[in-house]
């Protein structure tokens, strides 16, 4: 990609080798703050005229705060600090972060400080920076389980950047399609970037009209998947095989399906864990000096608030006290503990286990908000896709009924797995390790409770979801969802799953009230990746009956 004139090169600084790092700060801080000495001085800086130099000046500086708060390096944190430092004391106004830390519903205090990491959870910081060139909110909210993060990260790593079918420019913008169909601003900008940086055509990023032809045509599968991934057809497949020049291999439509499922389901984690802004984005950081109180009235008036504020109970409701939240667990607990025993001593007939499926199917599609409250702001992205209108759908709603996908005819381990492996080597493994770390992750604890097997919960939530999208396993009793989620929880992961855009703090805070955060963000783990494996199939069910 051809670099602006007076572009700061900031890729030295992803380097593991410290003088190398040294070097490309020592670099950076010089043309940031020649840059800055000129603007002082009224002039203009980098053959550009004075408004425009001030805004590059103002990314650059946005870039030094978020390193000085986010780089697992601490020779770059303490450099960058003094850079903003050197071009305050030159009169200029640097920014500060907006909002408190990485996640809008977890307090900063209970999240993973930068800099205070221990040595695998560092290793796993330095890996993502080195191959990002940053450490985003994300990966901060989820080294909570730090097995899951580095195996989310080897295989995000793997399909944007490593040998593949697509060129790496179409991948960020399948990513920014993908995270747009839920309004997921936070991706669309970290993806925007990336895009540009990989040298993606500016003009692209004005609406899907102006992509390629190619790209416009995934358009409508990129819909069906994030929304209603059960009307996918054999014959949408071949539309996309055998459009003449425009037509896809089989091969790029695996990686291109691979990569729309991972970025709507990491829509789902985004919205499902309020992840904040990047520090250098738009929205997570401020030129204004801060008021007396530490906000001014525009961080309210734009939705930042102080800081007990916004941890504060959510309006309306009414805090519950430790001893019923305690009870709430000890509830859970006992039902576990009876279903087990039911378990062992009778087994439900075929017919009844059906009809149990049936029952929870259709419960699912009466569970919904009904929340006004607004969800967090994000700013207009439908120019990355098209029909903003067509969204989640119930299955059964106007009288369509949609078959039921029976696991035993078609499933990830017996059929997924094996299809993907051989189109695009190696992301079956990736993809397998990654689905089975999050469904069998456990640390035998509930809230304050330790030596528990959570084996039957997990199951529930991961069968729930896919049950939600019409997935139903023969060998497993789907009274046992009913038993053990409530409504609260159902309301919440229907939310995170189907329409994550609509995820409130209210919403987030309601479930599971005495459960620790990290266990909340373990939920959307399994949330994340059982959404990811619907979607995938369903879509592969349909390439594998394309090529039979």
């Amino acid at each position: 990609m051809e670099e602006r004139e007076g572009e700061v090169r900031w890729d030295g600084l992803c380097s593991r080798d410290a003088a190398a790092r040294d070097a490309a700060l020592e670099t950076i801080g010089q043309a940031v703050l020649r840059r800055a000495e000129s603007i002082a001085a009224g002039a203009a800086a980098d053959g550009l005229p004075l408004p425009a130099a001030r805004d590059r000046l103002g990314e650059a500086l946005a870039r030094l705060l978020m390193l000085s708060k986010r780089c697992p390096f601490p020779d770059v944190r303490e450099k960058s600090e003094a850079i903003l430092s050197r071009v305050q004391e030159l009169g200029i106004r640097i920014p500060r972060p907006l909002g408190h830390g990485p996640s809008r519903f977890i307090p900063e205090k209970e999240t993973i400080q930068v800099g205070k990491e221990d040595a695998t959870m560092h290793t796993l910081f330095a890996e993502s920076f080195a191959t990002l060139g940053r450490l985003d909110n994300v990966t901060l909210v989820m080294v909570f389980h730090p097995q899951y993060l580095e195996s989310f990260l080897k295989t995000q790593h793997y399909l944007l950047q490593m040998d593949g079918p697509l060129p790496l420019h179409y991948r960020h913008y399948i990513g920014i399609m993908a995270a747009a169909r839920h309004q997921c601003s936070y991706l669309v900008n970290l993806h925007v970037n990336d895009f540009l940086h990989v040298g993606g055509d500016p003009k692209w990023l004005n609406g899907l009209e102006n992509a390629p032809q190619k790209l416009q045509n995934l358009g409508e599968l990129n819909k069906m998947l994030a929304h209603r991934p059960w009307l996918i057809t054999k014959e949408h497949i071949e539309q996309l095989l055998k459009t003449e020049e425009n037509s896809w291999s089989l091969a790029e439509l695996i990686h291109a399906v691979v990569l729309l499922t991972h970025y709507h389901s990491l829509a789902s984690f985004t919205f499902g864990c309020g992840i904040s802004p990047e520090i250098d984005c738009e929205g997570g950081h401020t030129f204004r000096p801060p008021s007396v109180s530490n906000y001014c009235i525009c961080d309210i008036t734009n939705g930042y608030h102080g800081v007990d504020e916004i941890h504060a109970s959510p309006a309306g409701i009414i805090p519950v006290s430790s001893t019923e939240s305690v009870c709430e667990v000890e509830a859970l607990m006992e039902k576990m503990k009876q279903l087990q025993e039911c378990r062992d001593e009778e087994e439900a007939s075929q017919e009844e286990m059906a009809t149990r499926f049936e029952r929870e199917k259709r419960e699912s599609m009466f569970v919904c908000s009904s929340e006004d409250e607004e969800s967090a702001a994000t700013r207009d992205v439908s120019r990355h896709f098209e029909d903003t209108s067509y969204g989640y759908k119930d299955f059964s709603r106007h009288g369509m009924h949609v078959p039921t996908f029976r696991v035993q005819d078609y499933s990830w381990e017996d059929h997924g797995y094996s299809l993907v492996n051989r189109l695009y080597p190696d992301v079956g493994q990736l993809l397998d390790e990654k689905f089975h770390i999050a469904y069998n992750l456990t640390y035998n604890t509930m809230a304050m409770h330790k030596d528990v097997d959570t084996s039957m919960l997990r199951r529930a939530i991961w069968n729930y979801i896919h049950c939600m999208f019409g997935i139903r396993y023969d060998d497993y009793d789907y009274g046992e969802i009913n038993q053990l989620l409530d409504r609260s929880f159902k309301v919440y992961i229907k939310t995170v799953v189907c329409t994550p855009e609509k995820t409130t703090k209210r919403m987030y805070d309601s479930f599971w009230r005495q459960f620790e955060h990290s266990e909340k963000v373990h939920v959307n783990l399994l949330l994340v990746e059982a959404r990811m494996q619907a979607e995938l199939l369903y879509a592969l069910r349909a390439i594998t009956r394309y090529m039979t």
